[in-house]
């Protein structure tokens, strides 16, 4: 097995704080008719979003995702995950990065970029251990 080509790209907690304020504001302007039942972090990523945007748009934090809820998620990179919860009605789905054109789903940022995503709430020597799981899982 070869050596990874793709670099890490560090984000900090006032990236994090301006993913938020992205989507607080995407959600006004956007969805401002609409009341969501509540918010869905998608573990393990979508969970630190999902508290903050639980706290910045008053709406309960929910254990699971349901119909009419706001879906979000750190990184939708092959899909696998953010999938599952497609067919779920009325709910709206969030991510902070996609590594593919949205679709179905809103992203504060589309990017083309290799880079290993490193978030705020992980450390460098974990995220290399997750890295490598995922290009191993896929080769």
């Amino acid at each position: 097995m070869g050596a990874s080509t793709s670099t890490m790209r560090l984000l900090s907690w006032s990236d994090f704080d301006r993913a938020v304020d992205h989507i607080a504001d995407h959600i006004a302007a956007r969805c401002a008719e609409r009341r969501f039942s509540g918010i869905h972090g998608i573990p393990r990523g979508g969970l630190c979003l999902a508290v903050a945007l639980s706290h910045r748009l008053e709406l309960p934090l929910l254990p699971d995702a349901r119909p009419g809820c706001l879906l979000v998620d750190d990184v939708y990179e092959t899909g696998l995950t953010l999938e599952a919860h497609r067919q779920l009605p009325e709910a709206q789905a969030v991510v902070w990065i996609s590594k593919a054109e949205p679709q179905w789903w809103h992203a504060v940022e589309v990017t083309s970029s290799s880079d290993w995503i490193v978030f705020p709430w992980e450390t460098q020597a974990a995220a290399a251990a997750d890295e490598q799981r995922y290009r191993s899982s896929r080769s």
